[in-house]
């Protein structure tokens, strides 16, 4: 059993109300009860459509640490919500015994490796996003769909 962003499996929880691209193989998994869908932003309170969000400050791990913000275009403080939803994604995790999560790639709340710096001019920078940084505090792997993608190609 993994944990997946639901925007990857076609739930249309993205902030600007659509899904990312869909993975055939993870929604297959998630049909055939091997994955979880979650959106931490949706379980942190936040609405579909949203406006779109970046980390000011650091990185997500910086934001649990209460070091950094996440704040939305129009300059709204979404923090609380950010680690809320965070705090949810962990939970289920550990309710069902989950090691390992396949994130949407780049958000500030699943990002993983990289997110956007902060500016809201789609320039990237290395970080996790707030819920992946949960994750990978408690010991869950996580990866991006293009990692997950990689690793079923050379199965």
């Amino acid at each position: 059993m993994i944990l997946v962003s639901g925007c990857l499996v076609g739930m249309l929880c993205r902030y600007d109300g659509n899904a990312s691209e869909s993975n055939a193989r993870l929604k297959k998994m998630v049909e055939d009860g091997e994955a979880i869908p979650v959106c931490p932003e949706q379980l942190g309170g936040l609405s579909t459509p949203r406006p779109i969000q970046e980390i000011q400050g650091g990185e997500g791990i910086d934001v649990i640490n209460g070091k950094a913000r996440v704040v939305n275009a129009k300059g709204e403080d979404v923090t609380k919500q950010f680690i809320s939803g965070a705090g949810h994604v962990l939970a289920i995790a550990e309710d069902n015994n989950i090691s390992e999560a396949v994130f949407r790639s780049k958000s500030p709340a699943c990002g993983c490796g990289r997110i956007y710096d902060g500016t809201f001019r789609s320039r990237l920078k290395e970080g996790d996003g707030v819920a992946t940084a949960l994750l990978k505090r408690h010991g869950i792997k996580v990866m991006t769909e293009t990692e997950f993608r990689e690793r079923e190609m050379m199965k």
